[in-house]
């Protein structure tokens, strides 16, 4: 798949992003969420950070697949979800 950037406002917490796009003149729609995940939510020890996402992800809704993982601070990770088409 190819990718655009598209700049999105910085805005603290969760984000829905719906984006219509036309390729070749045929209308598609895109749908994101940013979700923001708490370490302290995570059932894996605090220091492996990777388990704690791949937890976070693996638990999440399965009509959403990964698309971003975004800058960690010692609180909370931003995910970037995509819907998936089915």
């Amino acid at each position: 798949m190819e990718a655009i950037s598209i700049q999105i406002p910085t805005i603290q917490g969760e984000q829905d992003i719906e984006v219509d796009v036309r390729i070749n003149g045929i209308k598609k729609k895109f749908q994101y969420r940013i979700e923001i995940f708490f370490w302290d939510d995570c059932d894996s020890p605090k220091e492996d950070r990777a388990a704690c996402i791949r937890e976070l992800v693996e638990k999440y809704d399965q009509s959403w697949e990964l698309v971003h993982i975004g800058l960690p601070t010692d609180e909370f990770i931003p995910i970037t979800f995509r819907k998936r088409k089915f």
